[in-house]
């Protein structure tokens, strides 16, 4: 055998040795049944957060600053002439109302997420889940609330209300066909800043050993018997952490995430409060995670309300993002209220922070909606 042929034959090896690897690290969604279109935004995602991050917007393009529907509108379109490339929706209207107004709900949600799609952008769905044993919901109300978490995880007495809550949800997951005939693949990100004590699936109200059981009952029941393939699981703890091993206290296994992620306002300037330093060390412990496990990585949620500080995106946000060598896959920055003059977290025309904005959109390392060509690819 001459040397050509044996060299061949050993990087033939090396190939497949390190795509089995990658397969036991992750590099796909974590469902194996998973659509190719929900594959693809994985592997997409991936790739583009080695030089970039898509930016994105709760609630973007249901309504802003001082402005409730209409068609194809954003306040950042307002400003930039494009949409966040990620926009973010709720579930919190799929549980605790009437059927009729649970039915509306879904078709508005069905609408948004599926225009999005067409567009070419990307959906990112939170859930402020309203307590389903108790008043007062889904804060923690010291004289309302319950500790649900117990009460709805296997062998709770709310188990099969539940069940029946995850029904709705996985119904509209799979009703969700864009224009293509495909489904649309969304990330899901349930019991956020689980870290904290504001949310009734806060840390103080249930053990880590019940948190974990509620995560991957919640991705079995819709994966495996729902048959829900079309969906990105994000785990996002508040910014309390400050190292990997408190950032993983109540992480539920590699088999059960897709993405890891923080939120935090804390670091960022809420209250006049900045430590850049803080937010950067705390989210290179997420990104490098992600690099180590295969897993997406995202800063999925910050903001600075009514934005004071009018060179917040560059000297603040990007800053912070473009440090360490992160690779995220999107930060999102909360939604801007249509009603309250002071609660948004994006600019409008003519806000302050507009000329800073415009160049935090013109950098070259921010996507927006009309920088993403094939992610569904």
């Amino acid at each position: 055998m001459n040397k050509t042929i044996v060299l061949s034959a050993i990087a033939l090896l090396c190939f497949f040795a390190a795509f089995a690897q990658n397969g036991v690290r992750g590099n796909g969604p974590i469902d194996k049944k998973a659509t190719v279109e929900t594959k693809a935004l994985y592997s997409n995602l991936k790739k583009l957060s080695k030089k970039h991050t898509l930016f994105g917007h709760q609630h973007a393009t249901e309504y802003g600053h001082g402005w409730f529907g209409g068609e194809n509108r954003s306040d950042v379109k307002s400003v930039t002439g494009a949409h966040p490339a990620v926009i973010g929706v709720d579930f919190s209207g799929l549980s605790g109302l009437p059927p009729a107004e649970i039915e509306k709900n879904k078709a508005a949600l069905k609408k948004n997420i599926i225009d999005t799609y067409n567009r070419g952008g990307v959906t990112t769905v939170a859930w402020h889940f309203s307590n389903p044993v108790a008043k007062g919901g889904f804060y923690w109300v010291d004289s309302l609330s319950l500790p649900a978490v117990k009460y709805i995880i296997p062998g709770g007495k709310a188990h099969d209300q539940y069940k029946e809550i995850l029904d709705n949800v996985a119904s509209l997951l799979k009703d969700l066909k864009g224009n293509d005939g495909k489904l649309v693949p969304v990330i899901f990100r349930p019991y956020h800043e689980f870290d904290g004590e504001w949310f009734w699936w806060g840390k103080p109200h249930c053990t880590t050993e019940e948190f974990t059981t509620l995560w991957r009952f919640t991705v079995s029941y819709l994966r495996d018997s729902s048959n829900v393939h079309n969906v990105i699981y994000a785990f996002s703890p508040d910014n309390k952490f400050n190292t990997e091993a408190e950032f993983l206290e109540r992480y539920p296994g590699d088999e059960w995430v897709d993405m890891v992620g923080m939120d935090n306002y804390g670091d960022m300037g809420r209250d006049n409060r900045y430590n850049l330093e803080a937010a950067t060390r705390k989210l290179t412990i997420v990104s490098d995670y992600a690099k180590k496990t295969g897993k997406l990585a995202a800063f999925t949620e910050t903001g600075l309300e009514s934005i004071p500080n009018p060179n917040w995106w560059t000297d603040v946000l990007l800053k912070v993002m473009k440090s360490n060598e992160m690779e995220l896959s999107y930060v999102l920055v909360w939604r801007n209220d249509s009603k309250s003059p002071t609660h948004y977290y994006a600019p409008y025309p003519g806000h302050s922070s507009v000329p800073n904005f415009l160049k935090f959109y013109q950098d070259p390392f921010t996507l927006f909606e009309k920088d993403l060509s094939g992610i569904y690819k």
